[in-house]
C-alpha cells in the first residue's frame, strides 16, 4: 500500500481503538468480515470504497474529497479540533515505531563516541528528529529496524561516513514519503488554522 493508505488504515486502527471495539465487534456493527478488517489494519490488502464507508460510518468518521489546495486547511482544522483519541500516536504500533527512533538515537550516540563528528551523523540526528514529530506509519517499523541493525553493525568501522550513507538515504526516504503522503505531526498542541479561501498563489 502507499503511505497516504497506510495512513488510512493507522487512522481506522486508532479509532476502533479508542471506542474500545475488537475487529469482531466492528465487523458485525459494519458488515465487514473480521479477517478482511485484520488484513487492512496491517496493510495486506487495499481498501475498497464500500468497506471504507462501512467502517468510517461505525466510527463516527467522514468522508470527503478535498480540493488540494485546500488540504493543509483541512489538516490544520482536523489538527486544532483534535483530542487526540484518533491521533497515531496513541496506539501500540506507533509507540513501537517511536520506541524504534529512540533506539535509533541511542545507537548514534554510541557511534559519536567512537568516532570523530561527521557530516552524514549529524543528518541522521535531523532525519530522526523529523521522524519523532511525524506520524510515523507503523508499516514503517520493519524498516526502521533494518536502519538499527545496519547502525549496530558499523561499531568499530573504519570508513563510518561512506558507511552512514546508505542508512541515511533509508531515513531521508521515509521521511520524504511520510511528508508528500500529508501524514499530521505526532503533536496535539492547537495551531493557527489557514482559511479555507487562502489561495495558495495568492492570487
Amino acid at each position: 500500500m502507499s503511505y497516504a493508505t497506510d495512513h488510512i488504515a493507522a487512522t481506522l486502527k486508532s479509532a476502533r481503538e479508542a471506542k474500545g471495539l475488537s475487529q469482531r465487534a466492528l465487523s458485525e456493527l459494519a458488515g465487514v468480515p473480521q479477517s478482511h478488517i485484520s488484513k487492512i489494519e496491517n496493510g495486506g490488502v487495499d481498501l475498497r470504497i464500500s468497506s471504507l464507508v462501512g467502517l468510517a460510518r461505525v466510527l463516527d468518521l467522514e468522508l470527503a474529497l478535498v480540493p488540494r489546495k485546500s488540504v493543509p486547511a483541512v489538516n490544520s482544522i482536523v489538527r486544532s479540533t483534535s483530542d487526540g483519541r484518533f491521533a497515531d500516536r496513541t496506539s501500540a504500533s506507533s509507540k513501537n515505531t517511536l520506541n524504534e527512533l529512540k533506539r535509533m538515537q541511542k545507537q548514534l550516540d554510541k557511534l559519536k563516541h567512537f568516532f570523530s563528528s561527521t557530516t552524514e551523523l549529524a543528518q541522521m540526528q535531523r532525519q530522526i528528529r523529523d521522524l519523532q514529530r511525524l506520524a510515523v506509519p507503523a508499516q514503517s517499523l520493519d524498516k526502521l529496524k533494518d536502519v538499527n541493525k545496519m547502525l549496530r553493525e558499523l561499531t568499530g568501522v573504519p570508513d563510518i561516513e561512506s558507511s552512514l550513507r546508505q542508512p541515511l538515504r533509508e531515513l531521508q526516504d521515509l521521511r520524504n514519503r511520510i511528508v508528500h503522503s500529508g501524514s499530521y505531526p505526532t503533536t496535539t498542541e492547537v495551531r493557527p488554522a489557514y482559511s479555507l479561501e487562502d489561495d495558495d498563489d495568492g492570487g
